[in-house]
């Protein structure tokens, strides 16, 4: 079985070790999903839409 993906949080929690879902820490490894980048700690759209968790899911 296909192991799932890991859904990035909506916002950053700051921490210093970087949680898995972070999504800052997902931008730099590359496995953030396709049409998604992170603007001043938050998960935003490239193309400036609104994030949702129901597209999120959808996108990974």
């Amino acid at each position: 079985m296909a192991k799932p993906r890991k859904l990035p949080k909506t916002e950053c929690c700051e921490s210093k070790k970087r949680c898995d879902r972070c999504p800052l820490r997902m931008l730099k490894e590359g496995t953030l999903p396709v049409g998604y980048t992170v603007k001043r700690r938050k998960l935003v759209r490239v193309d400036g839409r609104k994030v949702t968790k129901k597209q999120l899911r959808k996108a990974a």
